[in-house]
């Protein structure tokens, strides 16, 4: 979930958003709670296939239509495509064949507030959902992605429908006494983490060397990787940490954390992503997500996910696309 270098965005628009749009990253995580990623890609193959043959790309915004006109047609058409990148507990596949995670099941009662009565996944890579969404291939990226500054000069995001720390897993009883990258800097550590993760550039900014860095595809072949010895530790969300471990004899999780940017701790913050003509979509996605938060709809919409009420937060897109 590219490191997520801390550069401000230019000339950001109401939501912290850059006019420009030039540019994007990956930059995030992959969750997963006790389904193997080969079971996992199995479901996400079989449902690419399907987005593929059972959708076209929608065009772009009509020139000169002031906020664009994606929420109505999406309304006429009855569907919102979302981009999922097959990652537990934020958007996925389950072994039914179901469309599920944090991130669709909020989609689907949104955009059916919204009048589109169905959400239809449109599974793709991490580093492949913002590029994507601006080729129009799917509608808006439904991935509890993380809101940065670098993602804000390339899309437009809803406010955050969540928080998240840092979390490590270890070996049981935590044998090098990592509790922060710091830690790690200090005592030498074999480090990994997962493709285009925020936590790669954390993990610089501590002092750690980034060639040093073994990159591996998601938090299984993290724990993988620290039950085999091939490192000390793998840095990921607490959320996606703390599911990982359950079933591990051999690892455990640490304490959630706030990472240091620029000297000071960061909470991150996950939402959705649009294209950055739509912010009449925006607009109405993040009024309803207002109203959820507000009457404790959402969190009782993200707790069977793993989330905890020291998840749920009040940031703004805003204030995350600043830095």
């Amino acid at each position: 979930m590219a490191p997520p270098l801390r550069k401000d965005a230019e000339e950001h628009d109401e939501t912290g958003t850059s006019a420009t749009a030039t540019r994007g990253t990956a930059t995030k995580r992959t969750g997963a709670s006790g389904t193997s990623r080969r079971s996992l890609l199995a479901g996400v193959a079989a449902f690419g296939a399907l987005g593929a043959a059972g959708c076209s790309r929608v065009p772009t915004a009509a020139a000169g239509v002031e906020g664009g006109d994606l929420l109505d047609r999406l309304r006429a058409q009855g569907v919102a495509r979302l981009g999922i990148a097959g990652e537990i507990p934020f958007g996925y596949i389950d072994t039914n064949g179901k469309l599920t995670g944090e991130a669709p099941e909020l989609a689907k009662v949104i955009f059916k507030r919204l009048g589109v009565d169905r959400v239809q996944p449109v599974p793709t890579e991490f580093g492949s959902l913002i590029p994507g969404l601006n080729s129009q291939q799917f509608d808006v990226v439904s991935a509890g992605m993380y809101i940065n500054p670098e993602r804000c000069q390339q899309v437009i995001f809803s406010d955050p429908d969540y928080q998240m720390k840092d979390a490590f897993i270890v070996r049981k009883g935590n044998p090098k006494g990592l509790h922060d990258y710091a830690d790690i800097v200090e005592k030498k550590a074999k480090f990994a983490t997962g493709t285009g993760y925020a936590e790669i550039g954390y993990a610089v900014e501590a002092g750690y060397k980034e060639s040093d860095i073994l990159i591996v595809p998601d938090q299984v072949a993290g724990l993988n990787a620290v039950e085999a010895g091939r490192v000390d530790v793998f840095a990921g969300t607490a959320l996606t940490v703390r599911e990982v471990v359950k079933k591990s004899a051999k690892t455990e999780a640490t304490e959630p954390f706030a990472p240091l940017v620029d000297g000071k701790p960061h909470v991150d913050g996950g939402g959705f992503a649009f294209r950055p003509t739509e912010t009449k979509l925006r607009d109405a996605f993040n009024a309803e997500l207002r109203k959820l938060k507000e009457s404790g709809e959402l969190f009782r919409i993200l707790a069977p996910f793993g989330f905890t009420r020291d998840e749920m937060t009040d940031m703004t897109a805003k204030e995350l696309c600043r830095g």
